[in-house]
């Protein structure tokens, strides 16, 4: 049960991945390591977040590390700059809910100014909600990041063919 859980959320992310990634054309060639890249990353949330009740950040922090360094392997395989292959991978986890409670808690927090019982309910939801949105999605960009820094040749030969 649990093997099946993890393969079909990352299927899944794989299909959204290459949707996200066929926005920006991408060489066909990189369609492939984008599924891989998005599956990966989405399974390791996954598992983290539901079998180890990691959070949300911390864990989208750890997909998308791992994301990022095998974007590197696959942007040398492909000949791919490694975010033509990682952005497209790392949308599907996007917390895409918590943006949407933040907004609708903020919709709300408008309406009910007058009142200030109910006003206060829907701040403090609209805070909590932009924080794990924010702290996320801030944490998905620095996870993929890091190996640029890491591996700053690697990361900017990778498209570079001997002889060209």
């Amino acid at each position: 049960m649990i093997f099946t859980d993890i393969l079909t959320n990352g299927l899944l992310a794989a299909i959204a991945g290459v949707g996200f990634g066929a926005i920006s054309f991408p060489p066909k060639r990189a369609f492939r390591h984008i599924a891989i890249l998005a599956a990966t990353g989405y399974a390791i949330r996954f598992s983290l977040m539901n079998y180890l009740s990691w959070d949300i950040a911390l864990a989208s922090f750890c997909a998308a590390l791992s994301i990022g360094v095998l974007s590197l392997w696959f942007g040398k395989l492909s000949h791919c700059p490694m975010t033509v292959l990682y952005i497209p991978a790392l949308l599907p986890m996007i917390p895409g809910m918590y943006a949407y409670r933040t907004v609708f808690a903020l919709v709300m927090f408008m309406q009910n100014l007058h009142t200030a019982e109910v006003a206060e309910i829907h701040l403090q939801t609209l805070l909590s909600n932009a924080i794990v949105t924010v702290s996320t999605v801030f944490l998905l960009a620095v996870g993929a990041t890091i190996p640029i820094f890491v591996f700053p040749r690697r990361a900017y030969s990778m498209t570079r063919r001997k002889g060209w």
